[in-house]
């Protein structure tokens, strides 16, 4: 009887549970972009291993602001730093990287080849022990060896993007690429990575990067005060080596006891978990505001049972005088209030569903296995908490009076 009743009032029911699919849909947008940013990140910070320790002289992770005074005060990190950390026993390597994007006078360093040049590539100084690092992967050609690096040798290795850019459709090994007038042979290639938050081609992208020998890159950029070490922790000794990078650098950078360190030291975990915890309150924040859409949705519903309840109130009485109880009405009106905002929860799902989709075709969307079910029942219980009311309502009728109704 209940769902016949709101079949019989199709337009009015659909009006009613505007507010609860626009709720719905609202939730479920919000879950799946916080949901698929976080999965992204997770997935960009761990590609540079689980065991991986970063080190760089000011403070890292997500930050709003330039850095402070004393950050930007601290001495740098240096090449010597690095192989330094090579000696500790819960270290397998450390490996130094040159950022040289841009030239010792912030100038952006430029790249040509093939009649193309660009000053977004991502180029980076190091080592010949990356390899052992495991973070990159090489497909084709090799790293340079460290002899090609004492030489300071024009050299390097280039990502995937940068190959499609200058050599789509040949292959880049023994090509030469120019870097700030330098001519650089390609000597290898590295696999693909994914690139993070949709778009493609810019610094956020890890597969537009040259790595070349670290004193290849010092003739770029002398000065060398953009260093960040990445030291891989042994297997199970990430927090060993973590307290062995810490006391070293402490001692060669003068730190003394119990002085704040001039440096900073971060792991995958540490970096993922300080995302998590602003995510955490941006989708607290966002889910508030969406519930407003259900609120709006349950008021509504509450609004249209009230006015069913006075509609059907000889309806009512004649159920009462038929035999019906208190406890049957109460459960009618229930069910119709629950049927209703579960049809809009369903609705919302549905369009939810759709809209991401496309969303994950230019941006991270992830929908969580939770989100359609909680969706769904939360809908539900809006419509049952706000029907209540009108179904106690109509559950009080006195049966005499309800049949004088008219």
């Amino acid at each position: 009887m209940a769902i016949e009743t709101l079949r019989s009032n199709k337009l009015r029911s659909f009006l009613t549970i505007i507010g609860v699919v626009v709720g719905v849909i609202t939730v479920m947008l919000i879950s799946s972009i916080i949901s698929g940013i976080q999965l992204a990140v997770e997935q960009q910070v761990k590609s540079f291993g689980t065991r991986s320790i970063f080190v760089y002289k000011m403070d890292m992770g997500i930050r709003f602001g330039r850095p402070s005074r004393e950050e930007r005060m601290r001495p740098n990190l240096t090449l010597e730093d690095a192989i330094a950390l090579r000696s500790l026993s819960e270290l397998e390597t450390a490996v130094p990287r040159l950022d040289v994007s841009s030239g010792r006078f912030g100038n952006a360093t430029v790249v040509s080849a093939g009649g193309k040049q660009s000053t977004s590539i991502n180029l980076m100084g190091t080592l010949p022990e990356i390899e052992a690092a495991g973070t990159e992967e090489i497909v084709d050609g090799r790293w340079f060896t460290q002899s090609e690096n004492d030489n300071r040798k024009d050299v390097c290795v280039i990502g995937d993007f940068v190959k499609e850019t200058f050599f789509p459709y040949t292959n880049p090994i023994g090509e030469t690429i120019e870097i700030n007038g330098r001519a650089f042979t390609v000597i290898g290639l590295l696999q693909k990575k994914e690139q993070f938050l949709g778009g493609g081609g810019g610094r956020g992208d890890q597969s537009n990067t040259i790595y070349m020998p670290f004193g290849s890159a010092s003739r770029i950029k002398p000065n060398a005060e953009d260093i960040f070490i990445m030291a891989i922790a042994r297997e199970g000794r990430l927090r060993q080596a973590q307290d062995q990078v810490e006391d070293l650098l402490r001692v060669r950078r003068h730190v003394s006891y119990g002085e704040k360190n001039n440096f900073a030291l971060s792991t995958a975990d540490s970096i993922i978990d300080q995302f998590q915890s602003i995510t955490a309150g941006v989708a607290l924040a966002m889910v508030v505001i969406s519930s407003i859409g259900l609120l709006i949705g349950g008021i509504g519903v509450m609004n249209i049972m009230l006015v069913s309840v006075t509609e059907r109130t000889r309806e009512i009485g004649i159920r009462k005088a038929l035999g019906a109880k208190q406890s049957d009405i109460l459960l009618q009106f229930l069910i119709e209030a629950g049927t209703l905002t579960g049809f809009g929860g369903l609705v919302g799902l549905l369009i939810g569903w759709g809209l991401t989709q496309l969303i994950s075709l230019v941006f991270p969307s992830y929908v969580p296995y939770w989100a359609p079910p909680a969706g769904f029942f939360a809908s539900v219980l809006i419509g049952l908490f706000f029907g209540l009311f009108p179904a106690w309502k109509a559950a009080r009728l006195d049966p005499i009076e309800a049949l004088r109704y008219e």
